[in-house]
């Protein structure tokens, strides 16, 4: 049975894919071989959108994550939730996009020292500690890519910055989750969380340990700015793929409330990693701009 919350995350999620592509599709069409990382922001935007209406009145854990020294508990969910949708609608319709990119950055900023860094701290043993870490500092990095290519004319120099930020960032993340497909086999790949990898995927060991090698392949020459565009690319790309025929076909199959909400977190959480790396891409200069800057 799909409750009212997973109707809403999927409705809304479709609502923002179509009209996304409606808007860009003279951009997708023109790009060329750029043409994937070109729907950074309809990725990111249509994320922000599924997981918006579980703020309001959803699964209690999203209340639960409210830190406790905070006052108005109810209030803060609704909160992150009107500012998904804010977000999501400022980049479908590319208003007001530095902006909006820089507070979304922000938020997940605040995220990670506020609800993850924290329990990273307490729990250092904990690998799903770090694993929530370097998520949400990715999610940080592929907004702030964006402002440092909406800011590159008006303020270079803090656009360098951001870029360089958002570059390392993912960098590292794809650095520690391609280790942790080779020590967790098991897994689902992708952002190496809990979920195991469905029983009905053929050869699962052989899928985890390529998505393994792109994302520590591709960290590497991210951390050492070589073909860094191509290595975020890359990233987005196995996201992409990951979204639309693991965690896509998992939302298919789900049996149950529970389960929806759970492919549709996966699908959401996955498609927001491909967007954030593509969107790092974007604020990277092509191999044939010439030498990039460090």
């Amino acid at each position: 049975m799909l409750s009212s919350t997973n109707f809403w995350m999927g409705f809304a999620g479709l609502i923002y894919l179509f009209a996304g592509v409606v808007i860009h599709r003279k951009e997708i069409g023109a790009r060329g071989s750029d043409r994937l990382i070109t729907l950074s922001c309809i990725f990111i935007a249509v994320s922000l959108a599924i997981f918006a209406p579980e703020h309001f009145g959803g699964p209690e854990f999203v209340r639960n994550m409210v830190p406790s020294y905070m006052p108005a508990h109810f209030f803060w969910p609704c909160f992150v939730g009107c500012a998904l949708l804010a977000a999501a609608t400022s980049l479908t319709a590319m208003k007001c996009v530095r902006l909006s990119s820089t507070l979304l950055g922000l938020m997940f900023f605040l995220f990670v020292c506020m609800l993850y860094l924290p329990f990273a701290l307490k729990h250092p043993g904990n690998r799903m500690g770090w694993t929530f870490v370097l998520r949400e500092s990715s999610f940080c990095a592929g907004a702030w890519a964006l402002t440092g290519v909406c800011s590159h004319a008006s303020s270079p120099r803090q656009s360098k910055w951001m870029i360089l930020f958002a570059r390392l960032v993912l960098a590292i993340a794809a650095i520690y989750y391609g280790i942790q497909h080779f020590l967790h086999s098991k897994a689902a790949p992708g952002v190496p969380l809990e979920l195991m990898m469905p029983s009905w995927v053929p050869l699962p060991s052989v899928w985890v340990y390529l998505a393994g090698s792109i994302l520590l392949v591709a960290g590497i020459s991210l951390a050492v700015n070589k073909k860094a565009r191509l290595a975020a690319a890359s990233i987005g790309a196995l996201m992409t793929f990951l979204t639309a025929f693991l965690y896509g076909l998992m939302l298919i199959f789900a049996n149950g409330a529970e389960e929806t909400n759970v492919a549709l977190n996966y699908v959401a959480d996955t498609l927001l990693y491909a967007g954030s790396a593509l969107a790092v891409a974007s604020a990277l200069p092509r191999e044939s701009d010439g030498a990039q800057e460090a």
